[in-house]
């Protein structure tokens, strides 16, 4: 099984802002969110792979000792000059551009294309390890969970927009075959507790 957890909670987050490439630490939600999502899946897990910007490294640390790996294809996407700033802050018929073509990098950061292609890669990649009987979870952002999920259900790029993600949900991708992947999760957030 592949277990795909976005990262917890940053003050970026809590504010609505686009996070992006900044990389702030979590905040005090964060961690118990990063605790919580250890304490449901620790034991289930046989290794686990990080995006390397410090809020997801700082999601994955309480699953230590298990064997952490970072890699950059779970990075979030890089909204370039509107990284910081909030939704608001994004001209309309910009906004509008992104949403429509996949190949528009929102402030000439990185295009949905290029995350959709990276993590696609990155998934294949695993496939084989799981369907070998490795159990991996993932710490990512929301834009490559989207992507992940996209790809497992046979979609393309545009279903990056199509879906909400909460901070420490869980999605999960089964495969029947390396080449078969069948989503089983979407935006689990049941192993964390009301505050």
């Amino acid at each position: 099984m592949l277990i795909i957890a976005r990262h917890g909670q940053t003050t970026l987050n809590a504010e609505g802002r686009l996070q992006g490439r900044i990389d702030p630490d979590l905040n005090d939600l964060g961690r118990r969110q990063a605790e919580q999502l250890a304490d449901r899946y620790a034991a289930n897990v046989d290794r686990v792979i990080t995006s390397p910007l410090q809020r997801a490294r700082q999601t994955a640390a309480p699953f230590e000792p298990l064997r952490v790996d970072v890699d950059e294809r779970w990075i979030e996407i890089d909204f370039g000059a509107l990284e910081g700033g909030g939704i608001d802050d994004v001209a309309p018929a910009e906004w509008q551009r992104w949403r429509e073509d996949p190949d528009v990098a929102l402030g000439g950061g990185e295009s949905q294309r290029s995350v959709f292609k990276r993590v696609r890669a990155a998934c294949q990649q695993l496939a084989p390890l799981i369907c070998d009987g490795q159990r991996i979870l993932v710490v990512s952002h929301v834009s490559a969970i989207k992507a992940a999920v996209t790809w497992a259900l046979g979609g393309g790029e545009s279903g990056l927009l199509r879906m909400r993600l909460d901070q420490a949900a869980v999605c999960s991708i089964q495969f029947l075959d390396p080449e078969t992947p069948v989503l089983r999760t979407f935006n689990d957030t049941s192993h964390l507790r009301p505050e």
